[in-house]
């Protein structure tokens, strides 16, 4: 509790509060990591396929049906519901506290609790577009078409906005992120073990007062924090935003 409570005094005293969080976010929302899965085993290919080969951008040129058959199953969950994380984070933006959530998740569970300001570094589910003319379709077009979606328009194939291996991240949104994050004065980091990069990178750019880390495993940035909490990240948010409230 006296981590919390020193969590709670942390947001109590900040007022430019940033939040970058990973796929441990999720998991309270019933959400695994893809990278948990078994892969993809394809029997027209008869191959083996890794969790990161499936969704790199030459497994989607080369095997597009393979490709959306692994997608739909390990990326998309339609029924996953914001958790106390997430609606923490959303109760300290509405408080205005906290200016921005930078996440690498694309399920769109912040926006879905209620928060606006976010930059989402890997792309999110719900938006997917034809390649030929950029019409835009939801996530649940996607889910129901068979195989591989296309574009009820022109016929093109519908790509999700999600940033495969092999691809660029959004420069606009990696510059949004950076000046967040330069600009804060306490920065939250939850749900992450910092390995993918260039995402865990930008951490780097802080220079405010405050730097925290909850995670259930220890971080390549632990030693750097002034407080490191080891522990469930929705539990935690919702205990340190509630004493924060109450008081």
């Amino acid at each position: 509790m006296e981590k919390i409570e020193k969590l709670t005094e942390m947001l109590r005293e900040s007022n430019n509060i940033v939040f970058f969080g990973g796929a441990g976010v999720s998991t309270a929302s019933n959400i695994p990591d893809f990278r948990s899965s078994t892969g993809l085993f394809s029997q027209r290919l008869n191959r083996q396929f890794t969790p990161e080969q499936a969704v790199s951008h030459t497994f989607y040129v080369r095997y597009p049906e393979e490709f959306f058959d692994f997608y739909k199953k390990n990326l998309i969950y339609p029924e996953a519901q914001p958790n106390d994380c997430h609606l923490a984070l959303a109760k300290l933006e509405e408080m205005g506290k906290l200016k921005a959530v930078v996440t690498q998740n694309i399920d769109g569970l912040h926006q879905a609790a209620g928060s606006k300001k976010v930059y989402e570094l890997h792309g999110s589910v719900h938006r997917n577009y034809c390649e030929r003319c950029h019409a835009f379709y939801d996530a649940a077009y996607v889910l129901e078409a068979e195989d591989v979606p296309h574009c009820t328009e022109c016929g093109g194939r519908v790509k999700p906005d999600v940033v495969l291996y092999e691809e660029g991240l959004d420069q606009a949104t990696i510059e949004g992120a950076v000046n967040a994050i330069a600009q804060a004065d306490m920065l939250i980091i939850g749900g992450t073990s910092l390995v993918v990069y260039p995402a865990a990178g930008l951490i780097q750019y802080f220079r405010g007062k405050h730097l925290v880390l909850i995670n259930k495993s220890e971080t390549s940035a632990d030693r750097k924090a002034e407080l490191v909490i080891n522990d469930d990240i929705a539990k935690v948010m919702r205990e340190a935003v509630e004493l924060l409230v109450k008081k």
